[in-house]
């Protein structure tokens, strides 16, 4: 995935340029991808980049007039058309570049710039007149940095594996992070499945002078916390205003915007606020196999309305063909944290990426402004597991129960970036992601909601009917909006609910003291036409169907193979089952064979040297 790497330390600078340049090549997975080096040896600076073509990092390192200040970003800024006025007005040319303002913005508000920074984003900003360099996330730490520390060095990336390509002492499981993947289906915090590597905390502002690093934090989701709530017509004016006054921001695209449609209330809240500009969009929805699902066959209508194009994206045969390269492809790119799961993500963006270089997406909505949470313990067998992980599997879930007594800070710092960030990762190697629902105004008003709302659809059911009557008037796939009023509303919901938790069922399966119940079930709910309406993936029946010699050859695998993480009775008793048809172990196969992919590509594969790349 695009993103940035470097290191900072008193080494002899050709060791230095070395050891990043094959931290770059370590994270070139895609031939379109940009890539360059940067190096400042008399400040003991060493850094690099990787980035989409035609994405708001393509421009690295972004100079300032002098050229005695530079930033490598990586990711997307937004920048309030206010500021770009005054920047303007300064005399600052911002240029037709997307993202020449940062570097003006800093200097204008110097080290007061980081927290005024909105969206998805990493960078390292030199201040050769300071003799300073910055190194920061984003508020949420979504763009993430992962750093390891040694006396004479400190190494940062936004992947993993790209530390592990030069310091082979990093290849190894860490044992609490696995406890924590396996029990809570992420790492928490700072920690990964790495020994020796940490994740920088959201918000992280570490400065460097004189070869010593200071370790800040520009913002805290404190301050947020401290708001007053508002009542509630206040806060439905305000949450119109904001919303519209934030949808442009992630609409201007020089190119054809791409916009991920479903048949929910997030998606359709984004298309009743959409800006003038709307025709250089598409618009497009993950659909199933081979018929579309109820979110596709809304969005088709949403489109008609809009007067946009409209395709639905299938999952094809070559997946399930080349499903152990996606697999593998997935795990590698995400360092782990999408298992094989989620190898339908890189194929999907793949496919969206043919419509547009950039994915507009309704994601996180329900998270921020209702508190809907997915973020729950995984009902993995623990007996799968070694004995000695147990305690810091049972200690990860309890944590994550203590969090959740703010229900935004919750959503917005924790569940989204840690438990949501594999399926980020992998879409992002392929196409550039946008989403207003953690734009900075966004997030900040949902921390006011009045207690009535906190749950509640209304204002967003509220926003779509004022804004746009005719999408309005088309139900979302949870029967909230069109004709929803009375017993008849009251009924279309009741059918919503129930098609939605079958679907539920029959992706997930039961637990297991329940799994004969599972082809009952199944069986009378398929004949009646209630399932594969909403789902489009189907992962536990594609692991008895078409991807059961790739399934049982890899449990197999994992068998003989013994690793220290399992208990090997019950993998065998797992494999044994899964060849014979039986079990419901769709979670327990994708932590046993997601981990034994990660392992066989990181800790064994990883080239020991790598060409180093042209400078820019």
């Amino acid at each position: 995935m695009p993103g940035i790497v470097g290191m900072i330390s008193l080494r002899p600078p050709a060791d230095c340029q070395s050891l990043v340049a094959a931290m770059v090549a370590a994270m070139q997975h895609e031939p379109s991808y940009l890539a360059g080096t940067y190096f400042v040896p008399e400040m003991g600076l060493y850094a690099g980049w990787i980035a989409h073509g035609n994405s708001f990092a393509a421009r690295n390192p972004i100079w300032n007039e002098q050229r005695d200040l530079a930033v490598i970003i990586s990711g997307e800024c937004f920048l309030d058309a206010e500021a770009g006025i005054e920047l303007r007005r300064k005399g600052h040319d911002l240029g037709p570049e997307k993202s020449t303002w940062l570097i003006h913005l800093y200097e204008e508000q110097g080290e007061q710039f980081f927290g005024s920074l909105n969206g998805l984003f990493s960078g390292l900003l030199i201040d050769k007149r300071k003799e300073k360099a910055f190194l920061f996330n984003d508020r949420y730490g979504i763009e993430r940095v992962y750093i390891h520390e040694t006396p004479d060095a400190v190494y940062f990336a936004s992947e993993a594996k790209a530390l592990l390509s030069i310091l082979e002492r990093l290849r190894s499981f860490d044992p609490e992070g696995v406890a924590q993947y396996l029990a809570v289906g992420c790492t928490l915090e700072s920690r990964t499945l790495f020994r020796g590597v940490e994740n920088m905390p959201g918000a992280s502002l570490w400065t460097f002078q004189n070869a010593k690093c200071h370790k800040g934090k520009y913002f805290s989701p404190e301050t947020w916390e401290r708001q007053t709530v508002l009542s509630v017509p206040e806060f439905h004016s305000q949450f119109q205003q904001t919303f519209k006054r934030v949808i442009p921001r992630y609409i201007e695209f020089d190119s054809r915007l791409g916009i991920s449609l479903t048949g929910g209330l997030d998606s359709r809240m984004i298309m009743a606020c959409l800006p003038e500009t709307r025709e250089k969009s598409v618009c497009f929805t993950y659909s199933g196999e081979r018929v579309d699902t109820l979110d596709a066959r809304i969005a088709r209508k949403i489109a008609a309305v809009c007067g946009l194009e409209h395709h639905s994206l299938h999952i094809g045969r070559d997946f399930f063909a080349d499903f152990a390269l996606f697999a593998d492809s997935t795990v590698y790119i995400t360092d782990g944290c999408f298992g094989i799961l989620g190898a339908h993500e890189i194929y999907m963006s793949r496919l969206a990426r043919q419509l547009s270089p950039v994915r507009l997406t309704g994601n996180y909505g329900g998270e921020v402004l209702r508190g809907v949470c997915n973020f729950k313990s995984e009902p993995l067998a623990y007996s799968l597991a070694d004995a000695e992980l147990h305690p810091a599997m049972r200690s990860s879930v309890e944590q994550v129960g203590e969090w959740k007594d703010h229900r935004t800070t919750f959503a917005a710092f924790r569940e989204v970036p840690w438990h949501h960030f594999g399926n980020l990762q992998a879409g992002r190697s392929q196409i550039a992601f946008r989403t207003p629902y953690l734009d900075n105004d966004i997030v900040s008003l949902a921390y006011r909601t009045p207690e009535s709302l906190r749950s509640s659809r209304t204002p967003a059911s509220q926003l779509v009917k004022e804004n746009n009557a005719r999408l309005a008037a088309i139900p979302t796939d949870r029967a909230d909006l069109g004709h929803s009023r009375g017993l008849n509303g009251y009924f279309r919901r009741c059918a919503a609910e129930i098609t939605f938790k079958l679907d539920y069922v029959n992706n997930e399966g039961f637990p297991p003291w329940l799994s004969p119940l599972d082809p009952l079930v199944n069986g009378v709910a398929s004949r009646l036409g209630l399932i594969g309406l909403h789902k489009h993936l189907h992962y536990r029946r594609w692991f008895k169907e078409a991807l059961a010699p790739f399934v049982n050859g890899a449990l197999d695998e994992a068998c003989k193979l013994g690793s220290p993480l399992w208990n090997t009775a019950f993998l065998e008793k797992m494999a044994a089952d899964c060849v014979r048809g039986r079990g419901n172990y769709v979670l327990e196969i994708n932590a046993v064979l997601s981990l034994q992919s990660l392992e066989r590509q990181l800790f064994r594969k990883l080239p020991s040297k790598l060409e180093p790349l042209t400078h820019r």
